[in-house]
């Protein structure tokens, strides 16, 4: 079952990338993990291919059974510290929006009422 052993190697090979991701996503390297995932479905689509092709013995699929549960586990671990960084970036954009909002109320000369000095408002030559 030499095709099994490659099976066997190639949800190995996945699981070491699932782990590459959660510690990119850890960092909060968001490029890299993009990149890396993008990558990683490349070698998700091939494992599959490889897998219509390979019956596995009893032996392999405990393996592989014990494989994936540790990559879903790392990918929900993963999903959560992307959602996070999503709501992060949504609270940014709220605050942005907020902030340029201000900026657009409060900026002088640009639709604001014109300010006037005091002295110009009252006579001077009153004690």
């Amino acid at each position: 079952m030499e095709g099994g052993q490659q099976l066997i190697a190639s949800y190995e090979l996945l699981l070491q990338q699932s782990k590459g991701m959660l510690e990119l996503a850890r960092r909060g390297d968001w490029a890299a993990l993009l990149q890396e995932k993008s990558c990683g479905l490349v070698d998700a689509e091939s494992l599959r291919q490889l897998e219509a092709r390979i019956s596995l013995g009893q032996r392999e699929q405990q393996r592989k059974f014990e494989l994936l549960e540790q990559i879903l586990a790392l990918d929900a671990e993963i999903r959560t510290h992307l959602l996070a960084r999503r709501d992060e970036l949504g609270r940014l954009i709220v605050s942005s929006g907020r902030q340029r909002e201000l900026n657009r109320t409060y900026r002088p000369g640009v639709g604001a009422a014109p300010v006037y000095q005091a002295a110009d408002r009252f006579d001077k030559g009153l004690p």
